[in-house]
């Protein structure tokens, strides 16, 4: 890769990664996830898990990135991720799901903050102090700004990393997470989207 395209692949993962996974400003971006209809120049229609369909004025300069899987082995202490996780009735999180940040993007989104995933769910963008083997996955003791947690990551939750991605990507059946600003009744415009490739879709 040369280094005029890493340093693209590392601009476009900062800007996706501060707009999806940082604290709500504001005006409070929706997260929108399912699987795409159709696209007609710039407009992408996606039909999203919660029934409805809807329409995604996906601009030219919007960034597009995939994500690719990782090994729960390789985050290590000293990385840098972005978990969501449940919280049980015992008061402990459990992960659903797992970005590894580039070491680009440490320190983006940082912090411990409501999440909409799942019920009960929530974020946490971090370093990871501590990897320890637990009874039922790895458990992450995780550090930011004013906290820490610790996470326990089943082996079978979806361990992730960003790789790019292009316009050319955004296919009917394709699974999307896409941030985006509401515009009107049942429209919104693309901030950024992150679509499947090579069979793994975005998990976040």
């Amino acid at each position: 890769m040369s280094i005029r395209m890493k340093l693209g692949v590392t601009l476009v993962t900062l800007s996706f990664a501060g707009a999806a996974f940082a604290q709500a400003p504001a005006v409070k971006p929706s997260r929108i996830r399912g699987e795409i209809v159709s696209v007609d120049g710039d407009v992408m229609k996606v039909h999203r898990r919660s029934g409805d369909t809807v329409s995604i004025d996906v601009k030219p300069d919007v960034g597009v990135n995939a994500v690719k899987a990782m090994q729960l082995s390789d985050i290590k202490p000293g990385s840098y991720v972005g978990t969501a996780a449940t919280t049980g009735t015992d008061g402990k999180l459990t992960a659903t799901e797992v970005v590894v940040f580039p070491e680009s993007a440490r320190g983006t989104g940082e912090g411990h903050y409501a999440w909409d995933l799942s019920p009960n769910s929530s974020m946490t963008n971090a370093n990871v102090d501590t990897v320890v083997e637990g009874t039922s996955g790895r458990d992450l003791k995780l550090s930011y700004k004013g906290g820490t947690n610790v996470v326990t990551v089943p082996a079978n939750v979806p361990v992730v990393t960003f790789t790019p991605a292009t316009r050319t990507d955004l296919m009917p059946g394709k699974k999307v997470f896409v941030v985006a600003t509401p515009a009107s009744q049942g429209t919104f415009v693309a901030q950024r989207v992150v679509v499947e490739k090579n069979g793994v879709a975005p998990p976040m």
